[in-house]
């Protein structure tokens, strides 16, 4: 694919994948409400994600769209209804009228947070169960992917992404986390699988802690994961501690999001 537009090109995922999809012939043309210096084979411009002509002026001429910008945190529904629901409606209409033909959307673990343990690894595709508002417009999102594949022809992947950072930042990232290198492995096999159609998969390592979410589907696009948070092991535990098994933040695939510190009343 030589044109890939990538909206939240300034987030932290987004940062990340720009080298690691870098191509010869290949153009990444990076959208974001922050402003961006374009590196070699780079376009940059500013513009909200919400605004449905500008994401259809960007969307002119690309392969595909690789959509991450959105609140990335629970938030008052107001805000998670325009910039993660309202943006999102804005992506794939935009893609629609743009003719691209393929869209990457950024899911999260959260669309299924509320999955218990006696449910892992959480299969592909699984029932929505919400923790957060964050979640939910997670979930909005993936029906917004099946629809456009379903009544436009769009190919609509959603990753479900779990611990996606530098480094496993908990003892619990150490199951869940998703290596900058591998995030670059998965959205290319996502951009590179022939007629994927609409997909729901789980993105996260080849950790050997693993085992809270399925990777099979993501496999069968192409995904190789790499990279083991095993080789942190030692040094997150010896910052948190060995996990205790009672611990709630265990208890749910979503983690942290699952606490009453981020129910509604509690922003």
């Amino acid at each position: 694919m030589s044109i890939i537009l990538i909206t939240g090109a300034a987030g932290r995922i987004g940062t990340m994948l720009r080298p690691r999809l870098a191509r010869p012939g290949r153009t990444l043309r990076l959208v974001d409400t922050d402003s961006l210096t374009a590196g070699s084979g780079e376009e940059a411009s500013t513009a909200s994600v919400t605004d449905l002509d500008a994401m259809t002026a960007a969307c002119h001429g690309a392969d595909a769209v690789i959509h991450l910008a959105g609140i990335s945190r629970e938030a008052p529904w107001q805000q998670i209804l325009e910039v993660n629901i309202n943006g999102t409606y804005a992506i794939f209409e935009a893609a629609r009228r743009a003719g691209v033909s393929r869209v990457v959307y950024a899911s999260s673990n959260h669309a299924v947070g509320f999955s218990p343990r006696s449910a892992f690894p959480v299969p592909d595709y699984a029932f929505p169960a919400p923790d957060t508002y964050y979640g939910v417009s997670k979930v909005a999102g993936e029906a917004l992917a099946a629809l456009y594949h379903y009544r436009y022809g769009l190919d609509a992947i959603c990753i479900r992404i779990l611990t996606c950072a530098v480094r496993p930042p908990t003892v619990r990232s150490l199951a869940t986390w998703l290596s900058p290198d591998d995030a670059g492995r998965l959205f290319e096999a996502c951009l590179s699988a022939q007629r994927p159609g609409f997909r729901v998969i789980f993105g996260a390592s080849a950790n050997t802690r693993s085992g809270w979410a399925c990777l099979d589907e993501a496999k069968a696009l192409g995904y190789q994961p790499r990279d083991d948070a095993e080789a942190y092991a030692a040094e997150v535990v010896a910052e948190d501690g060995e996990p205790d098994p009672a611990d709630p933040a265990l208890a749910y695939l979503g983690g942290e999001f699952t606490l009453p510190e981020l129910d509604a009343p509690a922003l």
